[in-house]
């Protein structure tokens, strides 16, 4: 039994971090309830704890290295503890990963699902990876307290994106039939929540799979008693058609808020990066988009310094979402990874430059966000409070996706109420709960 100093745990404890993606907080999620299930107590990471579960992203260096360190502050909270670091950067650099001191087992996108098993018999190995293009089912649960569940339908891809090294960690495009769909949201509604966002890495990709319109499952969802709203996590561009649209208008329970990636404004590094799109597709795309849904809160994933990336291309970039009505800038630097087409090209941009490129774009994407929160200063909004703040604040985000306090001495979690916003201070919108 673990201890920490003279607490002795009289019940197992586990510790569960979640770096990158919403189709990883699911994954998360339904790994938590299995350990609820086997009688663990969930503690906040960097407690004691008997296991340290790291579900982690892969996605740029910067996420890779945020690991090592969640990998070096588990076993230094709990020496005696297991760490456990599973997903796609276990999968992609799983010998580095097994031979950093404390590390007790490292499974793969696939073989996370299958972590009380190695934890409940002794291994030889403590590497796991599997590369077959199972498909697991997960959504979040009660076990990690969020207000949201996120519910996969869809892993890995098909596209070959020259700078993405997902579809290596990942495998290829799979999905998960309507029917099953269906019956695990109706378990998210029944565990107590209210909004369910659709996750996956590639989701347009749901009926090259399937054979099923993902149309139809939102339609079935939108339709299911108990939930009361509903959106979709990252979309590409190229698979969000007007059909998808008109369903979304279907209902009052579709929330208005999109997240569509962009990564560059500029045609010719689009077509470097084997985007299946083109800059004036992505502006059209954005005006249907806002046409039908005036007030949406539109995000949108940026790369700066790709290589090649000349100063006026990305000025093309930056003069693009100055045009757009995109509210949620989601900027990384370009982040050269193994075995990427990129990551063999010529013209690297040096890290100072990328640098500047991401402060540029992250404080106009500030600016932006904060415009687009104050103009809805005098309008009301459905508000789904999450957590209590300090001094007797709520935070919640409304329709469209702005996070919104508002002071009240009752209990709020998990409630939807309607919130007339009624002031922008120090950068946050603020609002009073109508009757």
């Amino acid at each position: 039994m673990t201890q920490s100093g003279d607490v002795k745990l009289n019940k197992k404890r586990v510790a569960l971090h979640t770096l990158g993606c919403r189709l990883n907080f699911s994954e998360t999620g339904s790994i938590a309830k299995g350990f609820q299930e086997r009688g663990y107590e969930i503690v906040d990471f960097g407690e004691p704890a008997d296991v340290s579960f790291i579900n982690t992203c892969t996605v740029t260096d910067g996420a890779d290295s945020t690991c090592r360190n969640l990998i070096r502050k588990a076993h230094k909270v709990s020496p005696e503890g297991k760490v456990v670091v599973a997903g796609c950067y276990a999968q992609m650099d799983s010998e580095r990963i097994s031979q950093m001191t404390g590390v007790d087992l490292v499974l793969g996108t696939s073989e996370k699902y299958k972590v009380f098993d190695y934890l409940e018999e002794e291994q030889d190995e403590k590497v796991h990876i599997d590369k077959t293009n199972s498909f697991y089912s997960a959504a979040t649960t009660e076990a990690e307290g969020h207000t949201r569940a996120f519910l996969k339908i869809q892993d890995g891809c098909n596209y070959v994106c020259s700078f993405c090294i997902i579809p290596q960690a990942r495998g290829r495009s799979r999905a998960l039939p309507i029917k099953q769909a269906i019956e695990n949201a109706k378990q998210v509604i029944q565990d107590g929540f209210k909004e369910i966002v659709l996750t996956g890495v590639n989701i347009g990709e749901y009926e090259a799979n399937t054979g099923e319109k993902l149309t139809d499952l939102v339609y079935e969802l939108l339709d299911l008693k108990g939930l009361e709203r509903l959106r979709l996590s990252s979309v590409e561009p190229n698979t969000l058609n007007d059909d998808l649209l008109k369903a979304f208008a279907s209902s009052p329970k579709f929330l208005e808020h999109f997240h569509i990636p962009l990564q560059s404004g500029d045609d010719d590094i689009l077509k470097l990066m084997r985007r299946k799109y083109t800059v004036s597709m992505y502006r059209d795309l954005i005006s249907r988009v806002v046409s039908m849904f005036p007030d949406a809160g539109i995000g949108a994933d940026i790369i700066c310094g790709f290589p090649g990336e000349t100063e006026q291309q990305f000025k093309n970039t930056y003069n693009l979402l100055k045009e757009l009505p995109i509210t949620h800038f989601h900027v990384f630097p370009y982040s050269s990874r193994k075995n990427t087409t990129a990551a063999k090209m010529d013209d690297h941009i040096q890290h100072g430059i990328k640098k500047d490129r991401v402060r540029t774009l992250k404080m106009f994407g500030e600016a932006k966000l904060n415009l687009f929160a104050e103009d809805q200063v005098g309008s009301s909004s459905e508000v789904l409070f999450e957590r209590r703040k300090d001094q007797g604040f709520w935070e919640g985000y409304t329709r469209n996706y702005v996070r919104v306090w508002v002071k009240s001495d009752g209990e709020l979690k998990n409630q939807i109420r309607h919130v007339y916003l009624n002031n922008f201070t120090d950068n946050m919108l603020r609002g009073e709960i109508l009757n």
